[in-house]
This record gives structure tokens, sequence and C-alpha cells, in this order.
């Protein structure tokens, strides 16, 4: 049984595509059949997340674990099936995630609200309209009806 005793970044960077979780000795521990082992930066260095998915992208890379002689190999596919893994990894990468893509959807949700409120405002204004030029025509019932509708 495989299960992640510390999981911290050594550091994190960050581009338009992705967030790079680099791993160091110290940082990275699991334990393999109740012994401890530590993360060996002899293999794969680092975990690869796309920011707009959320998705770990290097699944193939190989990370190295040793126990005094022993070392272990495991893959990036395999640390991701383990659920405490990609809880502390979630937990790591969460300020990290697209906040892009949050700001659009505020900025989209604000644009909708003001343009609802704009076409609440010219249906008002053009009821208004309607009303005048029923009064003009003498329009009685045209004028009761477009009234209720204010």
């Amino acid at each position: 049984m495989v299960t992640v005793k510390l999981l911290k970044p050594y550091y994190i960077k960050m581009n338009s595509e992705y967030i790079r979780v680099i791993l160091a000795y110290q940082y990275f521990s699991l334990i393999i059949n109740k012994k401890v082992y530590h993360f060996i930066p002899i293999e794969g260095q680092e975990i690869l997340v796309n920011r707009k998915t959320k998705q770990v992208v290097n699944t193939e890379t190989k990370f190295a674990f040793q126990n005094g002689k022993d070392i272990v190999y495991l893959t990036m596919k395999k640390l991701t099936t383990l659920e405490d893994f990609m809880n502390q990894l979630d937990d790591i990468i969460k300020p990290y995630y697209d906040k892009k893509m949050e700001k659009q959807k505020k900025y989209e949700e604000k644009i909708d609200d003001q343009t609802s409120s704009i076409i609440k405002q010219l249906e008002k204004q053009n009821i208004i309209r309607l009303i005048d030029k029923a009064l003009d025509e003498k329009d009685e019932k045209m004028f009761q009806y477009l009234t209720k509708l204010l």
C-alpha cells in the first residue's frame, strides 16, 4: 500500500498554460509497505498541471523514491491514483488556477446584468412612446393596455 507522507513543492513556476510544481528531496515522501521512502531527483522532478483543465499532464514521468539502498520508481499515473496525493496537489495548486478564466466569467456576468438592465430601460421607453402615440391618436384601448404594462 502506498500513501503520501509529505508533499510540499520546492518551488512553483507558472506560465499561461501550465503550473509546474518542482520537487526536491526533503519535500516529498511516501509510505510504501510501512516504510518511508524519500523522493530523489534522479528521474522526474516536476508535476505539470494544465491551468485550464486542472489535469496532470506529465503522467508518464517516473519518480524515484529511496529508503536506504532500496529505490522504488513510480509513474505520475500511479501517483495520480492516490487520493491523498491528489488532495494535497490540489491544495498546492489551487491558488494558481487560471484566475483569468474566473475574472472573465465575472466580467461576462456583469455584462449580462448590464445588458439586461439596458434592455429593460429600452422596453420601458418604448412603452412610454407607444402611450404617447396612443394619446395622440386618441386610442383609449391601446392607452389602457400599455399603461398596464408599466
